[in-house]
């Protein structure tokens, strides 16, 4: 029974190499029949690549952005309470005095024009 199976392993195999991955590579026609496949595949590796840096760099300025918008809202916030500060009446007169000006305790009088 063991003589038969060897028997079977030789004639299985006999004239018949198996291909190893060099003599696979060797051959050459595979590589160029593949080609456009190769090439396919590296204009999709470029691309995925350019769209990780477009991605990052699209981020960063994103984030920049809400940066620059944070310190406009301090600073709008920081300019509106001075100037609403600066306009009230009290702060109106102090700033007016070095000029001579001061407000007046007589009632407005109304023109009427003349017929």
């Amino acid at each position: 029974m063991a003589e038969q199976v060897e028997n079977i392993k030789k004639k299985g195999t006999k004239g018949k190499r198996l291909k190893g991955v060099g003599d696979f590579l060797s051959e050459g026609s595979w590589i160029t029949n593949n080609l456009n496949y190769f090439l396919f595949l590296s204009l999709v590796a470029v691309v995925y690549i350019a769209n990780g840096h477009m991605a990052d760099k699209t981020i960063r300025n994103i984030n920049k952005t809400q940066q620059e918008i944070k310190d406009l809202q301090y600073e709008y916030k920081t300019v509106k309470s001075e100037v609403m500060y600066k306009s009230e009446e009290a702060q109106v007169e102090k700033a007016a005095a070095p000029l001579g000006l001061k407000i007046t305790k007589d009632v407005p009088q109304r023109l009427q024009l003349e017929k």
